[in-house]
């Protein structure tokens, strides 16, 4: 019996904006397709992200990527979508047949964007060029500039080049002047740090607004203060529990009547929210969302048994699991100048601990990466089905916050 669970890749253009992310079945902790017939993993992927509804949470009502095999496309699977919001990725071809050229040609009049990938660079490929809108490059097998005379190949056709495993910011430069448009990797969770960095006033300001959250009981005078030093921030955040406070039909208008209605833990949630996305920039907003979810399910995960000791640990330490590459600051820098419990330090700084291993499972299982997902589910007892659910459910209240 297989584990079920989608994992999701950013994919940023040149500005580092998300334009989409693709989405991929997965049974095994290396984010891999399972060793079983790829066409069942593309329909389960269409069960359980699309059927049941999540399709558009799970990437935040950007593009979703979705690799489909021939059988796949000749069964129509693709129409179940709305064109608009999915990348047809061809996936298990060796050469451009005359059946996958009337394929594609079909899902192209009807108005669908197809995606190329395991390109190899031969020119037999280029039968497929008038029916395309994107070609995926693998940086990790083909050198990029030997794109460079294929880029004047695909200019006629508008096409777009996109290159997977971008690691690291350095590459970035580099591939942008051999004509690449979008990005795909882990490249953004790097930290940029920049020598003999100081945080501004604003941003000192914020960290301190989450260090208040801190306090209990909650120090409502103290944020109120924090936060009228900025009208927007006064507006930022009613708005923000306005947008996801649908159990309630009086507009919230102050702190203390959203802690009334909310309760205080919630409102503590929302407060480290929003000082969350004053910090962020736009070259962090993906990794900023990313740190969201991780929160939003690092809370919902630490209910379970196994983790129940650190459940009020957890939400902070989900959220402040990307201050690093925020900051652009080292995170041992960073913990000095907060309030912060011993145990989200350490989890924080090396990933130690009940809190470490709950922070390790969950932000690895968003991406799909590394190979700690299978077996601390095991060892702690949690379903990948139930993480799966929550993932979809902690998408959709990131995107019900409004602030991305």
């Amino acid at each position: 019996m297989y584990i079920t669970y989608i994992a999701r890749q950013a994919i940023l253009d040149r500005n580092s904006k998300t334009i989409g992310y693709e989405l991929l079945f997965r049974d095994s902790p290396d984010n891999k397709f399972p060793e079983i017939d790829p066409d069942v993993a593309s329909s389960k992927l269409i069960i359980q992200n699309h059927l049941q509804g999540d399709i558009q949470s799970v990437c935040l009502g950007k593009l979703a990527f979705i690799n489909f095999t021939e059988k796949c496309l000749i069964n129509k699977y693709p129409l179940m979508f709305d064109k608009k919001s999915i990348v047809i990725e061809l996936v298990g071809h060796s050469s451009p047949t005359d059946k996958l050229l009337k394929i594609v040609s079909f899902y192209c009049e009807q108005g669908y964007k197809i995606a190329l990938t395991q390109y190899d660079l031969n020119p037999k490929w280029d039968l497929l060029f008038p029916f395309i809108s994107m070609i995926k490059v693998n940086i990790e097998e083909i050198n990029p500039k030997r794109l460079l005379p294929i880029v004047n190949r695909i200019k006629p056709f508008n096409i777009k080049l996109a290159a997977e495993k971008v690691e690291t910011n350095f590459q970035l430069q580099a591939l942008a002047e051999v004509g690449f448009n979008y990005y795909q990797g882990f490249f953004y969770h790097e930290p940029e740090m920049i020598e003999g960095q100081t945080l501004a006033p604003m941003k000192t300001q914020m960290l301190n607004l989450i260090s208040e959250t801190f306090n209990v009981p909650l120090n409502y005078s103290a944020i109120a203060d924090i936060i009228s030093h900025d009208v927007n921030l006064t507006v930022g955040l009613l708005k923000m529990v306005n947008n996801v406070a649908t159990s309630t039909r009086v507009e919230i208008t102050s702190l203390k009547q959203a802690a009334a209605y909310l309760g205080e833990e919630k409102l503590k949630q929302f407060v480290t929210i929003l000082a969350l996305s004053k910090l962020t920039s736009d070259k962090s907003d993906e990794v900023s969302k990313q740190a969201l979810i991780t929160a939003k399910l690092m809370s919902v995960i630490s209910k379970h048994q196994a983790f129940s000791e650190v459940s009020d640990y957890a939400f902070i330490t989900g959220l402040l699991s990307a201050i690093e590459v925020i900051l652009c600051m080292p995170i041992e820098t960073i913990v000095k100048t907060m309030p912060l419990a011993d145990p989200i330090v350490k989890a924080l700084v090396k990933h130690e601990g009940l809190l470490g291993d709950l922070l390790v499972l969950t932000s690895n299982y968003i991406v799909g990466e590394g190979h700690s997902i299978t077996k601390l589910t095991e060892v702690y007892g949690v379903d990948a089905n139930y993480i799966h659910t929550e993932f979809v459910a902690a998408s959709r209240w990131c995107k019900e916050l409004g602030i991305f």
